[in-house]
């Protein structure tokens, strides 16, 4: 048994999306997440920028005693992972693998498309990830940058006129391109699943990166007997790097529960 927390981050409040599946999964561990609120989006940012970020992300976490980190950010798993893995000793895992591992299984037809952020299609780690386990794989890989700021607005449910027409806008080539498989690749676009899959329809499967990342975390623990006290209730603390207030409201949305008053700042320029 291991009681040590595990780590998440994010560019942002998205990758609350992965916390949610920890929190179903795992329901006895301690969990420590860090937003970088004060800084999002990484996906327009330079690499060498978004791997300085994540280095202070990570610096922060690891002030705490953790047995393992989740990049909940697919801008920073496609950048940063490998640069990660070799500047620290503990288990560090992203959410490209475990959402190209889902894919790869799903479809039926070899047509997957990719969407996510500009700099996480531009780095095309999913396509090379879900390449090398299904090499005749069709790719459709698409950015669809004004995603994050609708969910960050709460804009998220069918009906919104707006939120339906960029769906639209990014998906239709995709659709086009008779795909049976999407990857979500970003952790806000789970929140827009029942907007995304009316648009896509019912053939289409949807791999929600925050799902397949909580399984692996699962999988990890179990394999090195790191998992915590099933039989109690798992402490979670929240920070963001700009208002402490702010994030805790929009945190229900990612979360599905209030977490008002458990949320604090942090400086993350002095890591």
């Amino acid at each position: 048994m291991d009681v040590r927390p595990i780590g998440v981050f994010d560019s942002g409040i998205g990758g609350l999306t992965a916390v949610r599946q920890m929190i179903r999964l795992l329901p006895g561990e301690d969990i420590v997440y860090f937003g970088d609120t004060g800084r999002v989006p990484y996906g327009g940012r330079s690499a060498e920028t978004i791997v300085r970020y994540a280095r202070q992300d990570v610096a922060f976490l690891r002030s705490f005693d953790l047995k393992a980190i989740v990049i909940a950010c697919g801008t920073v798993s496609t950048t940063s992972l490998s640069v990660l893995r070799q500047e620290n000793a503990l288990p560090i895992l992203g959410v490209v693998g475990p959402a190209a591992k889902a894919a790869a299984a799903a479809t039926l037809n070899g047509r997957i498309g990719v969407v996510g952020t500009k700099a996480t299609i531009r780095s095309g780690a999913y396509e090379s990830a879900i390449r090398a386990l299904l090499p005749e794989a069709y790719l459709v890989p698409k950015a669809c940058p004004l995603l994050v700021p609708l969910v960050e607005e709460g804009r998220v449910y069918p009906g919104d006129p707006v939120t339906e027409r960029v769906a639209e806008e990014y998906l239709s080539s995709v659709r086009a391109e008779g795909v049976d498989t999407l990857v979500l690749g970003c952790t806000h676009y789970p929140l827009l699943h029942d907007v995304i899959a009316a648009y896509m329809g019912s053939g289409v499967t949807l791999i929600d990166t925050g799902e397949e990342a909580a399984r692996a975390v699962m999988a990890l623990l179990k394999e090195r007997d790191m998992l915590g006290d099933a039989q109690r209730s798992g402490d979670r603390r929240y920070y963001a790097s700009d208002s402490a207030e702010d994030f805790a409201a929009m945190a229900s949305l990612f979360l599905g529960s209030d977490i008002a008053g458990r949320a604090e700042h942090v400086a993350i320029e002095n890591y």
